[in-house]
Protein backbone atom coordinates (compact mmCIF):
# COMPACT_ATOMS: atom_id res chain seq x y z
CA UNK A 1 0.00 0.00 0.00
CA UNK A 2 1.31 3.46 -0.88
CA UNK A 3 1.96 5.99 1.91
CA UNK A 4 -1.03 7.79 3.37
CA UNK A 5 -1.75 11.19 1.90
CA UNK A 6 -1.26 14.15 4.22
CA UNK A 7 -2.81 17.61 4.38
CA UNK A 8 -1.33 20.75 5.86
CA UNK A 9 -2.70 22.45 8.95
CA UNK A 10 -3.17 25.91 7.42
CA UNK A 11 -1.83 27.97 10.33
CA UNK A 12 1.47 26.07 10.65
CA UNK A 13 1.83 23.91 7.51
CA UNK A 14 2.33 20.84 9.74
CA UNK A 15 1.28 17.74 7.80
CA UNK A 16 -1.49 15.45 9.10
CA UNK A 17 -2.47 12.08 7.60
CA UNK A 18 -5.97 12.30 6.15
CA UNK A 19 -7.37 9.21 7.94
CA UNK A 20 -7.47 9.30 11.73
CA UNK A 21 -9.71 7.69 14.32
CA UNK A 22 -12.58 8.71 16.58
CA UNK A 23 -13.30 7.02 19.91
CA UNK A 24 -16.96 7.82 20.62
CA UNK A 25 -18.68 4.65 21.91
CA UNK A 26 -16.04 2.36 20.42
CA UNK A 27 -13.36 2.97 23.08
CA UNK A 28 -15.80 2.83 25.98
CA UNK A 29 -16.98 -0.80 25.82
CA UNK A 30 -19.73 -1.85 28.22
CA UNK A 31 -17.41 -4.57 29.48
CA UNK A 32 -13.76 -3.57 29.38
CA UNK A 33 -12.42 -7.11 29.50
CA UNK A 34 -8.79 -7.85 28.63
CA UNK A 35 -9.99 -9.36 25.34
CA UNK A 36 -12.03 -6.25 24.49
CA UNK A 37 -9.09 -3.97 25.24
CA UNK A 38 -6.72 -6.19 23.26
CA UNK A 39 -9.05 -5.80 20.27
CA UNK A 40 -9.03 -2.02 20.67
CA UNK A 41 -5.26 -2.14 20.89
CA UNK A 42 -5.23 -3.95 17.55
CA UNK A 43 -7.44 -1.19 16.07
CA UNK A 44 -4.84 1.36 17.16
CA UNK A 45 -2.02 -0.80 15.83
CA UNK A 46 -3.70 -1.02 12.41
CA UNK A 47 -4.18 2.76 12.32
CA UNK A 48 -0.53 3.36 13.17
CA UNK A 49 0.75 0.76 10.73
CA UNK A 50 -1.43 2.34 8.04
CA UNK A 51 0.18 5.73 8.59
CA UNK A 52 -2.55 7.38 10.69
CA UNK A 53 -1.68 9.58 13.65
CA UNK A 54 -4.82 11.51 14.65
CA UNK A 55 -6.85 10.19 17.59
CA UNK A 56 -9.87 12.19 18.71
CA UNK A 57 -11.61 11.74 22.06
CA UNK A 58 -13.57 13.62 24.72
CA UNK A 59 -14.31 13.61 28.46
CA UNK A 60 -17.94 12.88 27.56
CA UNK A 61 -16.99 9.56 25.91
CA UNK A 62 -16.96 7.60 29.14
CA UNK A 63 -13.57 5.92 29.64
CA UNK A 64 -12.46 6.39 26.02
CA UNK A 65 -9.60 8.76 26.87
CA UNK A 66 -8.35 6.45 29.60
CA UNK A 67 -8.49 3.34 27.41
CA UNK A 68 -6.91 5.04 24.39
CA UNK A 69 -4.13 6.48 26.52
CA UNK A 70 -3.26 3.19 28.20
CA UNK A 71 -3.30 1.31 24.90
CA UNK A 72 -1.07 3.87 23.23
CA UNK A 73 1.32 3.48 26.13
CA UNK A 74 1.26 -0.30 25.64
CA UNK A 75 2.06 0.19 21.94
CA UNK A 76 4.88 2.60 22.68
CA UNK A 77 3.07 5.28 20.69
CA UNK A 78 2.23 7.81 23.40
CA UNK A 79 4.47 10.53 22.01
CA UNK A 80 4.11 9.87 18.29
CA UNK A 81 0.37 10.40 17.84
CA UNK A 82 -1.59 13.60 17.26
CA UNK A 83 -3.88 13.60 20.30
CA UNK A 84 -7.06 15.66 19.96
CA UNK A 85 -9.59 15.84 22.76
CA UNK A 86 -12.09 18.30 24.15
CA UNK A 87 -13.24 20.47 27.02
CA UNK A 88 -16.90 20.04 27.86
CA UNK A 89 -17.89 22.10 30.86
CA UNK A 90 -18.61 25.64 32.07
CA UNK A 91 -16.13 27.86 33.86
CA UNK A 92 -12.40 28.26 33.30
CA UNK A 93 -11.34 26.33 36.41
CA UNK A 94 -13.52 23.36 35.45
CA UNK A 95 -12.08 23.51 31.93
CA UNK A 96 -8.54 23.47 33.28
CA UNK A 97 -9.37 20.44 35.42
CA UNK A 98 -10.68 18.60 32.37
CA UNK A 99 -7.52 19.46 30.47
CA UNK A 100 -5.41 18.19 33.37
CA UNK A 101 -7.37 14.93 33.44
CA UNK A 102 -7.04 14.42 29.69
CA UNK A 103 -3.28 14.94 29.87
CA UNK A 104 -3.08 12.40 32.70
CA UNK A 105 -5.14 9.82 30.79
CA UNK A 106 -2.97 10.23 27.69
CA UNK A 107 0.28 10.23 29.70
CA UNK A 108 1.36 13.42 27.98
CA UNK A 109 2.93 16.66 29.17
CA UNK A 110 1.01 18.42 26.40
CA UNK A 111 -1.84 17.65 24.03
CA UNK A 112 -1.85 18.45 20.32
CA UNK A 113 -5.39 19.79 19.97
CA UNK A 114 -7.95 20.80 22.57
CA UNK A 115 -11.42 21.62 21.27
CA UNK A 116 -14.43 23.33 22.84
CA UNK A 117 -17.04 20.60 22.60
CA UNK A 118 -20.34 21.68 21.02
CA UNK A 119 -19.47 25.33 21.75
CA UNK A 120 -20.29 24.89 25.47
CA UNK A 121 -19.25 28.12 27.25
CA UNK A 122 -17.04 28.72 24.23
CA UNK A 123 -15.90 32.28 24.92
CA UNK A 124 -14.56 31.50 28.37
CA UNK A 125 -13.13 28.13 27.32
CA UNK A 126 -11.35 29.62 24.30
CA UNK A 127 -9.69 32.16 26.59
CA UNK A 128 -8.63 29.34 28.92
CA UNK A 129 -7.29 27.25 26.03
CA UNK A 130 -5.35 30.16 24.58
CA UNK A 131 -3.67 30.60 27.94
CA UNK A 132 -2.88 26.87 27.96
CA UNK A 133 -1.45 27.18 24.46
CA UNK A 134 0.83 30.03 25.54
CA UNK A 135 2.00 27.84 28.43
CA UNK A 136 2.87 24.99 26.04
CA UNK A 137 0.21 22.65 27.42
CA UNK A 138 -1.57 22.39 24.08
CA UNK A 139 -0.47 23.10 20.51
CA UNK A 140 -3.75 23.92 18.76
CA UNK A 141 -7.19 25.23 19.74
CA UNK A 142 -10.46 24.27 18.09
CA UNK A 143 -14.26 24.15 18.30
CA UNK A 144 -16.73 21.39 17.47
CA UNK A 145 -20.41 20.69 16.91
CA UNK A 146 -22.43 17.85 15.48
CA UNK A 147 -25.70 19.41 14.30
CA UNK A 148 -26.43 21.30 11.10
CA UNK A 149 -28.40 23.87 13.12
CA UNK A 150 -25.10 24.86 14.75
CA UNK A 151 -23.31 25.62 11.46
CA UNK A 152 -24.12 29.34 11.49
CA UNK A 153 -22.72 29.66 15.00
CA UNK A 154 -19.61 27.69 14.05
CA UNK A 155 -19.06 29.93 11.05
CA UNK A 156 -19.32 33.05 13.20
CA UNK A 157 -16.79 31.64 15.65
CA UNK A 158 -14.18 30.66 13.06
CA UNK A 159 -14.54 33.99 11.27
CA UNK A 160 -14.20 36.04 14.46
CA UNK A 161 -11.91 33.99 16.70
CA UNK A 162 -9.23 32.60 14.35
CA UNK A 163 -9.18 29.14 15.93
CA UNK A 164 -6.80 26.54 14.52
CA UNK A 165 -9.32 23.72 13.96
CA UNK A 166 -13.01 23.08 13.50
CA UNK A 167 -14.65 19.67 13.81
CA UNK A 168 -17.96 18.98 12.08
CA UNK A 169 -20.11 16.24 10.52
CA UNK A 170 -19.86 15.75 6.76
CA UNK A 171 -20.54 12.76 4.53
CA UNK A 172 -21.92 11.58 1.22
CA UNK A 173 -25.44 11.83 2.63
CA UNK A 174 -24.98 14.84 4.92
CA UNK A 175 -23.52 17.69 2.89
CA UNK A 176 -24.82 20.81 4.60
CA UNK A 177 -21.29 21.91 5.50
CA UNK A 178 -20.53 22.39 1.79
CA UNK A 179 -22.80 25.44 1.59
CA UNK A 180 -20.94 27.87 3.85
CA UNK A 181 -19.02 26.20 6.65
CA UNK A 182 -16.34 24.41 4.62
CA UNK A 183 -15.80 27.48 2.41
CA UNK A 184 -15.52 29.58 5.59
CA UNK A 185 -12.87 27.21 6.94
CA UNK A 186 -10.92 27.56 3.69
CA UNK A 187 -11.30 31.36 3.75
CA UNK A 188 -10.05 31.65 7.34
CA UNK A 189 -7.23 29.09 7.19
CA UNK A 190 -8.97 26.77 9.66
CA UNK A 191 -8.12 23.07 9.60
CA UNK A 192 -11.13 20.74 9.36
CA UNK A 193 -11.64 17.41 11.13
CA UNK A 194 -14.70 15.51 9.90
CA UNK A 195 -16.69 13.22 12.19
CA UNK A 196 -19.64 10.90 11.49
CA UNK A 197 -18.32 9.96 8.02
CA UNK A 198 -20.70 6.99 7.80
CA UNK A 199 -23.69 8.73 9.46
CA UNK A 200 -23.73 6.22 12.29
CA UNK A 201 -23.79 3.36 9.77
CA UNK A 202 -26.78 4.67 7.82
CA UNK A 203 -24.72 4.97 4.63
CA UNK A 204 -23.98 1.26 4.66
CA UNK A 205 -27.72 0.57 4.78
CA UNK A 206 -28.13 2.69 1.67
CA UNK A 207 -25.38 0.75 -0.11
CA UNK A 208 -26.45 -2.71 1.07
CA UNK A 209 -26.75 -5.17 -1.78
CA UNK A 210 -25.06 -2.83 -4.24
CA UNK A 211 -21.65 -3.84 -5.59
CA UNK A 212 -18.93 -1.21 -5.81
CA UNK A 213 -19.38 0.27 -9.32
CA UNK A 214 -16.76 -0.61 -11.93
CA UNK A 215 -15.83 3.05 -12.44
CA UNK A 216 -15.07 3.34 -8.71
CA UNK A 217 -12.76 0.33 -8.33
CA UNK A 218 -9.56 2.25 -9.17
CA UNK A 219 -10.42 4.54 -6.23
CA UNK A 220 -11.57 2.05 -3.61
CA UNK A 221 -12.41 -1.61 -3.15
CA UNK A 222 -15.20 -1.01 -0.61
CA UNK A 223 -18.03 1.40 0.06
CA UNK A 224 -16.29 2.53 3.24
CA UNK A 225 -13.23 3.59 1.25
CA UNK A 226 -15.37 5.47 -1.25
CA UNK A 227 -17.32 7.24 1.51
CA UNK A 228 -14.07 8.34 3.14
CA UNK A 229 -12.51 9.38 -0.16
CA UNK A 230 -15.55 11.53 -0.91
CA UNK A 231 -14.83 13.45 2.30
CA UNK A 232 -11.07 13.66 1.85
CA UNK A 233 -11.49 14.83 -1.76
CA UNK A 234 -13.02 18.09 -0.53
CA UNK A 235 -10.11 20.57 -0.54
CA UNK A 236 -11.08 22.14 2.80
CA UNK A 237 -10.91 18.84 4.72
CA UNK A 238 -7.75 18.10 6.67
CA UNK A 239 -8.61 14.76 8.29
CA UNK A 240 -11.55 12.40 8.78
CA UNK A 241 -11.98 10.29 11.93
CA UNK A 242 -14.03 7.11 11.46
CA UNK A 243 -14.68 5.29 14.74
CA UNK A 244 -14.54 1.51 15.01
CA UNK A 245 -13.83 -1.26 17.48
CA UNK A 246 -13.14 -3.71 14.65
CA UNK A 247 -9.52 -4.03 13.44
CA UNK A 248 -10.65 -5.22 10.00
CA UNK A 249 -12.85 -2.17 9.57
CA UNK A 250 -9.90 0.04 10.49
CA UNK A 251 -7.72 -1.86 8.02
CA UNK A 252 -10.30 -1.05 5.33
CA UNK A 253 -10.58 2.58 6.43
CA UNK A 254 -6.86 3.39 6.33
CA UNK A 255 -6.68 2.24 2.72
CA UNK A 256 -8.87 5.23 1.85
CA UNK A 257 -5.92 7.46 2.71
CA UNK A 258 -3.81 6.42 -0.27
CA UNK A 259 -4.13 6.03 -4.02
CA UNK A 260 -6.09 8.25 -6.41
CA UNK A 261 -8.71 10.59 -4.96
CA UNK A 262 -12.14 11.36 -6.37
CA UNK A 263 -12.49 14.27 -8.74
CA UNK A 264 -15.68 16.26 -9.29
CA UNK A 265 -16.89 13.75 -11.87
CA UNK A 266 -16.42 10.77 -9.54
CA UNK A 267 -17.98 12.62 -6.59
CA UNK A 268 -21.10 13.23 -8.70
CA UNK A 269 -21.13 9.60 -9.86
CA UNK A 270 -20.95 8.38 -6.26
CA UNK A 271 -23.89 10.55 -5.24
CA UNK A 272 -25.83 9.24 -8.22
CA UNK A 273 -25.01 5.60 -7.42
CA UNK A 274 -26.46 6.03 -3.95
CA UNK A 275 -29.36 8.26 -4.93
CA UNK A 276 -28.37 11.03 -2.50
Amino acid sequence: MSPMITRQIPRTNEELPVIGMGTWQTFDPSSATPAALDRLGEVLHVLIEGGGTVIDSSPMYGRAEEHAGSLLQRLGATDTMFIATKVWTTGASAGRRQLDTSMRFFHRSHLDLEQVYNLVDWRLQLDMLRDAKQQGRIRYVGVTHYTESSFDALERVIRSEKVDFIQLPYSVGFRGAEKRLLPAAADTGTAVIVNEPFQGGDLFSRARGKPVPEWAKPFGSSWAQLFLKFIVSHPAVTCVIPATANPEHMRDDVQAGSGPMLGEKERAQLLGALGV
